[in-house]
C-alpha cells in the first residue's frame, strides 16, 4: 500500500511523536521513510529605513548544518530497526517544502504530528499541518502532538 511515507520533522520532540507511527507502517508495509526539514530563510530589517530585507547567508548554512546532523541521527535510528530511509533539509516556505518533496520523492503518504493549536495561536502562529492538509494531493496522516 504505501511505498514512500514522507515525514516532515521541525527538530522538536512534538514533531517527532509522528516517528513511532511511521516506523509502524514502514515496517508493515517495507517502506522507505523520508525525512524532510525545511529551513524558512531568516528575513531581517536592519534598520525603518532599509528598503531591502537583509539575509545573513552564514546564519542560513549554519542552520542547514545543524539540520543535516539531526536529520542523520534520526536516519541512523531508523536504519538500526531495519527501516529503509533517507533525509533532505529544504529552503523556503514550510509548506511548500513538505509538498514539494512529497512530489518529488513520489511519497504515497505525508505523516506528520499537529501541535494542536487552535483560536489565536493558530491565528498568529499557523499552522503548517492545516496548509498541508488544504493543499495536499495525496494521503496525509496527522497526529495531535500533547507534549
Amino acid at each position: 500500500m504505501y511505498k514512500t511515507i514522507l515525514v516532515p520533522l521541525d527538530g522538536s520532540h512534538r514533531a517527532e511523536t509522528i516517528l513511532a507511527h511511521a516506523e509502524a507502517l514502514a515496517k508493515a508495509f517495507g517502506a522507505k521513510i523520508v525525512l524532510l526539514q525545511v529551513i524558512e530563510p531568516n528575513v531581517s530589517v536592519v534598520t525603518p529605513y532599509d528598503m531591502v530585507p537583509y539575509y545573513d547567508p552564514k546564519e542560513a548554512e549554519r542552520m542547514t548544518t545543524e539540520s543535516k546532523g539531526y536529520l542523520a541521527t534520526k536516519e541512523g535510528e531508523l536504519r538500526a530497526l531495519g527501516i529503509e530511509v533517507k533525509s533532505c533539509v529544504e529552503n523556503g516556505p514550510v509548506v511548500a517544502g513538505i509538498l514539494d518533496v512529497a512530489e518529488r520523492e513520489h511519497a504515497d503518504l505525508v505523516a506528520m504530528a499537529s501541535h494542536g493549536r487552535t483560536g489565536l495561536g493558530r491565528v498568529f502562529y499557523g499552522s503548517v499541518a492545516a496548509g498541508v492538509l488544504h493543499k495536499a494531493d495525496r494521503p496525509l496522516l496527522l497526529i495531535r502532538s500533547d507534549e
